[in-house]
């Protein structure tokens, strides 16, 4: 016990000051987006008359934009050299929207509200994964990306624990709480205009001309391509969390507690992390992405078969733990096989397809769920789950890493 500690120190004090400022920025920004989203699909079927099709079509859109999105922010920090300036970008496109979700009237501003606000985060996102990557020695880029995806994750449990305790306080004031959550977006963008700073020698703006010209992307080579293929597959079994939502209110759920769905899941997803991003550097990125594909097939038959609360707590608890497995390793792995002058597109073409693969899984989750039911949702999300593991079993070479793991 005192070994693994004392190691866990050390892997720690060698991630740079910058990543765990740009963790500290996520956190904040998780904290204001998730005060909303974790009240949003009840909003919009209980106070807006909107069906699960319609919160399906709003959330795939939406997430798909901001994923679609940084494949042009991060081949424009690519060209430029910097990524600050993006990020900033992003993370103030989201601050300053914020306030059109309690001033919405209608489900047509809601959707205006949500499309520029993943916007904001697909701007934001690419580059700072790129800087993320610029910043941090290889032997701990596993670790690196579990960190900032860790603390990332504990402003997703916190901005729904906050709604939770706003809507009670409030008598269930969606309005109120939505103005709330304008203030730690602002902090966020404060934050990250005084702390952060670009690496010394960041990527050159002369190395390449064009990042998306074709003959960049084929320089991303075949490992790369092929854990995009693979991530895309697995992509669509990762509908939004809505769903995880809306199940919890099929099964007796108060709309004043719906926030506690993303705030179980967020804390399992915070602890996961970061040990599964540093494992990953000691045994290789293969064998934990495994476990988090069969963590989520556990999740999805449990959300299925579960007949209460109870049941639906351990869905929840599963799908947090495979969150943890496999975000912040995809990251990484874009950081092992893209070229390091192409690390921002690398994260871009990585998120265009999974942004498609993200619309296409929310749809078929409305429509099945509208159809035949909730169990048919889950169900359809294994089976996808499932056929990502045959893509990592035939893509093996490409989840591995190009450099020797960190000493223990």
């Amino acid at each position: 016990m005192a070994e693994t500690a004392a190691r866990t120190g050390r892997l720690l004090r060698q991630i740079p000051a910058g990543v765990w400022t740009l963790g500290f920025v996520s956190l904040l920004m998780d904290t204001s987006s998730e005060m909303i989203h974790g009240l949003l699909p009840v909003y919009l079927v209980s106070a807006m008359g909107a069906s699960a099709l319609m919160v399906g079509v709003i959330e795939g859109l939406a997430e798909s934009t901001a994923l679609i999105t940084r494949i042009f922010s991060g081949a424009l920090s690519d060209w430029v050299g910097k990524r600050k300036a993006l990020a900033v970008a992003g993370y103030g496109l989201a601050a300053v929207v914020k306030p059109i979700f309690p001033l919405a009237d209608s489900v047509g501003w809601v959707i205006v509200a949500r499309f520029l606000d993943r916007i904001g985060k697909g701007v934001r996102g690419a580059p700072r994964d790129a800087l993320v990557a610029d910043l941090t020695p290889p032997a701990v880029r596993g670790a690196a990306f579990g960190l900032r995806q860790a603390l990332d994750t504990v402003g997703a449990f916190l901005g729904p624990a906050a709604a939770i305790l706003l809507m009670l306080a409030s008598g269930d004031d969606f309005r109120l709480v939505f103005w709330w959550a304008v203030l730690p977006g602002l902090a966020c963008v404060a934050l990250l205009v005084v702390a952060v700073r670009e690496p010394p020698e960041g990527v050159r703006r002369d190395r390449i001309a064009f990042p998306l010209a074709p003959s960049e992307l084929q320089r991303l080579g075949p490992r790369f391509w092929l854990v995009s293929a693979v991530a895309a597959i697995f992509t669509l079994a990762r509908f939004s969390e809505a769903f995880l939502i809306l199940r919890a209110r099929s099964l007796g759920l108060g709309e004043a507690y719906s926030p506690l769905v993303l705030v179980i899941m967020n804390i399992v997803y915070a602890l996961a992390a970061y040990p599964a991003g540093a494992l990953s550097d000691r045994t290789g990125r293969r064998g934990v992405f495994l476990a988090g594909i069969g963590l989520l097939i556990a999740s999805d038959l449990t959300l299925a078969a579960s007949p209460n609360l109870a049941g639906a707590a351990a869905g929840l608890v599963l799908w947090g733990l495979h969150m943890g497995f496999t975000q912040g390793l995809l990251s990484a792995l874009v950081a092992d096989t893209a070229p390091e002058d192409l690390r921002g597109t690398g994260f871009g073409a990585l998120n265009l397809v999974t942004g498609i693969a993200a619309l296409a899984a929310s749809i078929v989750a409305g429509e099945l769920w509208d159809r035949i039911g909730p169990q048919a949702t889950f169900l359809a999300s294994a089976g996808f789950a499932a056929a990502s593991l045959v893509g990592v079993a035939l893509a093996a070479r490409s989840f591995g890493r190009k450099d020797s793991p960190a000493k223990p």
